[in-house]
């Protein structure tokens, strides 16, 4: 659900004209259902849909992730990174996106089966071309271990490396973050990058507190995926280290509203949900 959610917003923003709502996945809009392309024909429908199933400020903070996360990944691209490895896929099509940026760089989706088999089904009715370099990786963490899995995929630890955790630390368990941090440090070489999104431990508490906060607790709720995991606002430096990472960039959602609702006027046109917060970081 929480896939499929994303790839409509993404594709929602691809077709939003208004000036800092505009999104770059274009892949997102075509492998989107009949049904739903039709809702994004009605800005009156889709309005009222987002009212019902997004919290305030959620739409904004996915456009904000989603050009941030684009940004990291081509940075590694344009470095010649040697591998990058996105946990949790779902319907992320950054390696079809960016494949005329890659001179090498292997690419590597890891995500639950089915939701794989869903990607991939929707990618050969659409026709997409799959680049030579990306690898899925399907796996079922109860069963099978990580380690192993990306081994005989033909990921190489040691080498310089991209791993990208987008929307997916909130749903893990202190054991998962521990061990699946624990990994990314031990396979990852010198100079190797991470970027993910947190919740702040507040929200966890429902201090109620940051903007949004409310209608994100409905949200989780309608799909059924709870949250179990947070940072403190000052913590990502001192979680990170614990495992060989420096922060590089740290942003708020005030500062990611800055940096992607300010409009050439100078105005901020957008509010951006306040519960969540972006790290890039770099392995010593």
């Amino acid at each position: 659900m929480t896939a499929g959610f994303m790839c409509l917003s993404r594709a929602a923003s691809f077709k939003d004209k208004r000036e800092c709502y505009s999104g770059p996945d274009n892949v997102a809009y075509v492998i989107l259902p009949a049904f739903f392309k039709l809702l994004l024909k009605s800005r009156l429908l889709f309005k009222l849909f987002s009212r019902i199933y997004f919290a305030k400020g959620l739409y904004e903070y996915v456009i904000t992730r989603t050009k941030y996360f684009d940004a990291v990944f081509t940075e590694a691209l344009k470095h010649e990174f040697d591998q990058i490895l996105i946990f949790g896929a779902g319907y992320d099509s950054r390696a079809l996106r960016f494949s005329e940026l890659n001179k090498g760089t292997s690419i590597f989706e890891l995500d639950a089966p089915v939701t794989q088999k869903e990607k991939l089904k929707a990618y050969q009715s659409k026709k997409l071309v799959i680049p030579n370099n990306l690898v899925f990786i399907p796996i079922d963490f109860n069963r099978e271990k990580l380690e192993d899995k990306i081994r005989q995929a033909g990921f190489t630890a040691g080498k310089q490396s991209l791993f990208l955790l987008e929307g997916i630390t909130m749903y893990l368990s202190q054991n998962a973050i521990e061990s699946t941090f624990r990994f990314i440090s031990d396979v990852s070489g010198k100079g190797s990058m991470i970027v993910f999104d947190y919740i702040y431990g507040g929200v966890l508490r429902r201090e109620n507190k940051y903007y949004g906060e409310k209608g994100m607790y409905k949200r989780v709720a309608k799909v059924g995926e709870e949250w179990t995991f947070a940072l403190e606002e000052n913590e990502a430096e001192s979680f990170l280290s614990e495992y060989d990472f420096t922060v590089k960039d740290h942003r708020s959602s005030n500062e990611l509203e800055d940096r992607y609702f300010r409009n050439s006027k100078g105005q901020i046109v957008g509010k951006v949900n306040g519960t969540h917060a972006i790290v890039t970081a770099i392995k010593n």
